[in-house]
C-alpha cells in the first residue's frame, strides 16, 4: 500500500491532508500548553492554600498546634505543599518532554514537507513543458503535411494545363518536392518528441512521483506515530508522580491516625488547670429576721459584731467563688462607682445642688440576688492599689515569681523561665569557650591577634553567666517552692485558694462597708466593718506600695463643684483645673487627679475633658 502509486493523481489531496496534519499537531500543543498552565495555577493556588492556613510564628495560633488534631492538621498543610510541588513537577515535564520537543518537531516536519511538494510540483511542471514541446512539434507536423498536400495539388494542376510552360511545371514539381520534405523532418520531430515525452511521462507517474509521495507517506506516519508517543508521555508524566502523591496521601492518613483523643484532653488539663481545690458550700444566711440588722448566730455580721474579721480560710465560704468568675468581670468591681452620676445643676448657681440627688435605699435582698450583683455589678474601689492591682492584670503585667498565676500554671511558667535561662547561659558558654581558644590561637600566633583584645569580651560573658545563673538560682528556688507544695494537693490548693479568697474577700468587704452610702444606697453596714478591712487591706498596700500612678491622659476643667463624699469620689471646686487619668467608661464617671496623693471619680457632666492629642483628640463632655 503505497502513495505513489494508489494516490499517483491526488496531488493537491494529499497537500490538504498533510497541512491538516500539522494543525492537529499544532492543536495537541496547544492542549498540552493549556494543562501544563493548568497545572501550575493549581499548583500555586494548593501553595496558597497551605500558607494560608500555616499558624503565624510567635502567635497564640502557633501554640494551638501542640494538640494532636492540630497537629496532624498541620501535617496534613505540610503534605498539600508537597503534592503541589509534584503538580508542578508536572508542568515542567509536560513542558520539556512534550510542549519542547513537539514545537522543534513541528518546524522540522513543515520545512521537509514543504520540501517534497516543492519537489513533486517540479516534477509536474517538467512533464507540462514536455507535453507543450509535444504539441508544439505536432502541430507543426500538421501544418507541414498539409502544406505538402497543396504544393502536390498545385504541380499536378499545373502538370495538366497544356497552357503553361515547362518552366512553371518544373518549378511546381520542385516547391511541392521541399514541401513532401518539410513534412517528413516534422513527422521525425513529432515522432522523435512523442517518444521523449512518452518517456518522461511514464518516469514521472511510475518513478518521481512515487517516490515524492512515498517520502510524503512516511513523513505523515511519523508524524502520526510522533503524536501518540506523546500522548503516551503525557499519561507517563502522571504516572510518575503518582507514587510521591501516594506518599503524600499516606502522610496525610498516618497524621489524622495519629490524632489522639485522650492526649488532647490531658494537654488540655496541662495547659488550664489551675491547682485550685473546688468551692466549698455556702453559708445559709437567714433573712427572715426584721430588716433592721440585729446581731444573731444566723446573721451574716455575726463575725463582725466586735469589730473583727476572721476569714474562713479552709471551710465554707462565699469569697471561694472568685476562680469562676472570668477575669474581666472581676476587674470590673474595681472599677468606677456603681451609682448613676447626678445630672449637673439646672441653674447656673454652684449651691444649686451642691452633691446631686442620691437614689433612694432599697430594702435587702435575698443572699443569691446579692451574689448576682457581685458578679455582675460594678461596686466602687476599696482603695487605689486595689485597682491599680485590677489593672495590672488587665495589661498583662504581673509579678516576676508570677504569684499572680494559679499554682499549676505558676509552675509551668516558672519552669519554661529557667529552660530559657540555661539556653542563654548555654550561649554565653558557647560564646565564651570561643573566645578562649581565638586567645590561645592569638598567644601561640601572635601575628594573626592580639589577645588582650579579646579580655574585655571575655569578662562581659563571665559578668553575664554569672547573673544568669543567679537569676536561674532564684528562679529555681521559687520553682522548688511551687513544687514542694503541688505534691500535698489539698493542703496546696487550700492554701492558695486562701490567699485568692483573701484578696477577693478584702474587695468584697471593703466595697460592703461603703454600701450605705455608696451611690446604689441598696444595703447599708455598720461602720465598725473599717477595721475588718484595714486588716484585709494590709497585704494589698505592702505588695503594691511600690507601683508608679496612673499616666495622665488630659486634663479637665470643673464647671460645676461637687462634693465627693462616697469613698472612691473625690470633691471638687467650680473652674478647678484637674488631670484625667482615666476616661469615661460608658458609666457617667471619669478619674481624676489632684496630686500625686488624691485621686477618684468626678461626674462626667460636671467636667469638660480636654484629651492629650496623642491619646484619642480633644473631647468635651458638657
Amino acid at each position: 500500500m503505497s502513495w505513489g502509486t494508489e494516490l499517483w493523481d491526488q496531488f493537491d489531496s494529499l497537500e490538504k491532508h498533510t497541512q491538516w496534519g500539522i494543525d492537529v499537531l499544532e492543536k495537541y500543543i496547544k492542549f498540552v500548553k493549556d494543562r501544563a498552565e493548568i497545572e501550575l495555577s493549581y499548583a500555586k493556588q494548593l501553595r496558597n492554600l497551605s500558607k494560608k492556613y500555616q499558624p503565624k510564628k510567635n502567635s497564640k495560633e502557633e501554640e494551638e498546634y501542640r494538640y494532636s488534631s492540630t497537629r496532624a492538621f498541620l501535617a496534613t498543610l505540610n503534605e498539600m505543599n508537597d503534592y503541589a510541588g509534584q503538580r508542578e513537577v508536572i508542568s515542567e515535564n509536560m513542558t520539556s518532554l512534550i510542549i519542547g520537543e513537539l514545537t522543534r518537531y513541528v518546524q522540522e516536519l513543515k520545512q521537509e514537507r514543504k520540501s517534497h511538494f516543492h519537489d513533486g510540483r517540479k516534477a509536474q511542471q517538467h512533464v507540462e513543458t514536455c507535453w507543450k514541446q509535444l504539441e508544439a512539434t505536432k502541430r507543426r507536423f500538421e501544418r507541414d503535411c498539409k502544406e505538402a498536400d497543396r504544393a502536390q495539388q498545385y504541380f499536378e494542376k499545373m502538370d495538366a494545363d497544356i497552357n503553361v510552360t515547362k518552366a512553371d511545371v518544373e518549378k511546381a514539381r520542385q516547391q511541392a518536392q521541399l514541401r513532401h520534405q518539410l513534412a517528413e523532418d516534422s513527422k521525425a520531430e513529432y515522432s522523435s518528441t512523442l517518444q521523449k515525452f512518452n518517456s518522461e511521462q511514464h518516469d514521472h507517474y511510475y518513478t518521481h512521483i512515487p517516490n515524492i509521495f512515498q517520502k510524503i507517506q512516511e513523513m505523515e506516519e511519523r508524524r502520526i506515530v510522533r503524536i501518540g508517543e506523546s500522548m503516551k508521555t503525557f499519561a507517563e508524566i502522571d504516572r510518575q508522580v503518582i507514587p510521591i502523591i501516594g506518599k503524600c496521601l499516606d502522610e496525610i492518613t498516618k497524621a489524622a491516625e495519629s490524632v489522639d483523643h485522650k492526649n488532647d484532653s490531658q494537654m488540655v488539663i496541662e495547659a488550664f488547670k489551675s491547682g485550685f481545690e473546688p468551692p466549698g458550700d455556702v453559708d445559709f444566711e437567714d433573712f427572715t429576721q426584721p430588716m433592721k440588722r440585729t446581731v444573731s448566730e444566723t446573721s451574716l455580721s455575726n463575725s463582725r459584731a466586735d469589730g473583727k474579721y476572721e476569714p474562713k480560710f479552709g471551710g465554707k465560704s462565699k469569697g471561694k467563688l472568685w476562680p469562676f468568675i472570668k477575669k474581666n468581670k472581676l476587674m470590673s468591681l474595681l472599677t468606677s462607682p456603681h451609682q448613676p452620676p447626678p445630672p449637673p445643676p439646672a441653674s447656673a448657681s454652684p449651691s444649686a445642688v451642691p452633691n446631686g440627688p442620691q437614689s433612694p435605699k432599697q430594702q435587702k435582698e435575698p443572699l443569691s440576688h446579692r451574689f448576682n450583683e457581685f458578679m455582675t455589678s460594678k461596686p466602687k474601689i476599696h482603695c487605689f492599689r486595689s485597682l491599680k492591682r485590677g489593672l495590672s492584670l488587665k495589661l498583662g503585667a504581673g509579678p516576676e515569681d508570677f504569684s499572680n498565676l494559679p499554682p499549676e500554671q505558676r509552675r509551668k511558667k516558672l519552669q519554661q523561665k529557667v529552660d530559657e535561662l540555661n539556653k542563654d547561659i548555654q550561649k554565653e558558654i558557647d560564646q565564651r569557650d570561643a573566645l578562649t581558644k581565638m586567645k590561645d590561637v592569638f598567644i601561640k600566633n601572635p601575628q594573626m591577634g592580639d589577645a588582650a583584645s579579646v579580655d574585655h569580651r571575655l569578662s562581659e560573658l563571665e559578668q553575664n553567666i554569672e547573673k544568669l545563673r543567679l537569676e536561674v538560682q532564684k528562679f529555681e528556688g521559687w520553682l522548688a517552692e511551687v513544687e514542694g507544695r503541688l505534691p500535698a494537693r489539698s493542703e496546696q490548693a487550700r492554701r492558695q485558694s486562701r490567699l485568692y479568697e483573701a484578696q477577693n474577700t478584702s474587695a468584697e468587704n471593703s466595697c460592703a462597708q461603703d454600701r450605705e452610702s455608696s451611690p446604689d444606697g441598696s444595703y447599708t453596714e455598720e461602720q465598725s466593718q473599717e477595721a475588718e478591712m484595714k486588716l484585709s487591706a494590709t497585704d494589698f498596700d505592702d505588695e503594691f506600695d511600690d507601683e508608679e500612678p496612673l499616666p495622665t491622659i488630659g486634663t479637665c476643667k470643673a464647671l460645676y463643684p461637687f462634693e465627693g463624699q462616697n469613698e472612691g469620689t473625690v470633691s471638687v471646686a467650680e473652674g478647678e483645673m484637674l488631670y484625667v487619668i482615666e476616661e469615661d467608661k460608658g458609666d457617667g464617671w471619669t478619674r481624676i487627679r489632684r496630686n500625686e496623693d488624691e485621686e477618684g471619680y468626678v461626674p462626667t457632666s460636671y467636667i469638660e475633658v480636654y484629651l492629650d492629642k496623642n491619646a484619642k483628640g480633644a473631647m468635651t463632655y458638657i
